[in-house]
This record gives structure tokens, sequence and C-alpha cells, in this order.
């Protein structure tokens, strides 16, 4: 409620000048305080003389309503001041209960807003962390596949080169092989010649014998 009051239009035009209109009254105050205090003094001076000049009753009257009038004003500005402090310094404690009361209310709308935040950001991170993870995944599998298609590809290229040695090696040995049966044929060629060598060699030594005789 004192919060909607000081709201009012009058409130904020009246605060630039607050201080100066405050001390202005603290001083209008204290001078009516002290003029009443030495109004007092005074009544009470004149009155014991009164007293003691024994004067009479109608100066004596107005002596007592004057003193009365100037003890009026004592108690009246003395309160006066004394309550101005006060509504002073309850004003200037309901200011700060409003302030403090708007400032914890935005603190809260700030507290929920950056727990939301934090919030929505947790949820967020995870999604990420999720999506993130979906991704290695597989990212990891395509590099498993792409890894099995390269062993495949390595193995059926053995496998072929493999293939070409075995039939390299079968050729060659189909080499060997025929290298070896032509030795032995050459072999027995040769040594069908020594034969028909040793036989020419022997029928010339007969033909030789035979005309010598």
């Amino acid at each position: 409620r004192w919060q909607k009051i000081f709201m009012i239009p009058l409130w904020s035009k009246m605060a630039a000048f607050w201080n100066k209109i405050f001390l202005t009254i603290i001083v209008l105050l204290i001078v009516l305080f002290l003029d009443a205090f030495r109004e007092v003094r005074k009544y009470s001076s004149l009155q014991v003389n009164d007293k003691s000049a024994n004067t009479n009753a109608s100066t004596f009257d107005h002596i007592q309503m004057k003193l009365f009038r100037s003890q009026r004003n004592l108690y009246l500005s003395g309160f006066s001041l004394f309550l101005w402090l006060v509504l002073r310094r309850t004003v200037t404690l309901l200011t700060q209960l409003a302030k403090g009361m708007t400032s914890h209310a935005a603190l809260e709308t700030q507290v929920n807003d950056a727990t939301e935040a934090a919030k929505k950001y947790m949820a967020e991170n995870e999604r990420l962390r999720e999506s993130l993870n979906e991704k290695e995944g597989s990212k990891t599998k395509e590099s498993a596949g792409e890894t099995d298609k390269k062993l495949k590809k390595e193995v059926e290229n053995l496998k072929a080169e493999l293939q070409k040695t075995s039939e390299a090696l079968q050729k060659a040995n189909k080499e060997v092989i025929a290298v070896k049966k032509q030795s032995e044929g050459l072999q027995r060629e040769y040594d069908r010649l020594l034969e028909e060598y040793g036989q020419l060699q022997d029928s010339l030594g007969k033909a030789e014998d035979k005309k010598e005789l």
C-alpha cells in the first residue's frame, strides 16, 4: 500500500526538494522551540519577581497567561520537532522497505529466469551430448565398415597374387619337367651316339685288321 502511495506522481515531484523542505521545517521548528523556551524562562522569572514585589492581580494574571502560552508553544514545538523527526525516519524506512521489496521481487524474477535458463542449457547440453555420441557411434560404424572393406580388398588382392604365384609355380614346374624330359632324351640320344661311335670304331678297327692280313 505504501509503495503504491509513494508511486503517486506528486511524491516523485517532491522527492527532488524533499531534503530542502525537511531541513527548512527542522530549522523553523528549532527556532520556534528555542523562542518558546526563552519565553518560558522570561515569564517564569517575571512571575517570581511579581510575587516578590506583590503586584496587583491583573498584572499577575497577564503574566500567567503569557507563561501558559509560552509553555504551550514550547510543548507544541518540541513535540512537533520530535514527531517530524519520527515522520522523517518512518518515511525513510518505508522507502527503503519499498525499494527492498521491489529489488527482492526483481531478484526472485531474475533467479527464476536464471533457473529456467540453466535448465534449458542443461537440456540442450544433454541433447548435444546424445547427438555427439550418436555421431561418434555412426562414425565408428562407418570407420569399421571402411576398415572391413579395405581388409576384404587386401584379402582379395592377396588371393589374386597367390593365384598368380601358384599359376607361375605350376608353369615353372611344367617347364622344369619338360626340361628334365628333354635332358633325359638328350642323354639317351648321347648314349646312343656313343654306342654308335663305339660300334663304328670297332668296325673300322676290324676293317683295318683285315687289310693288313
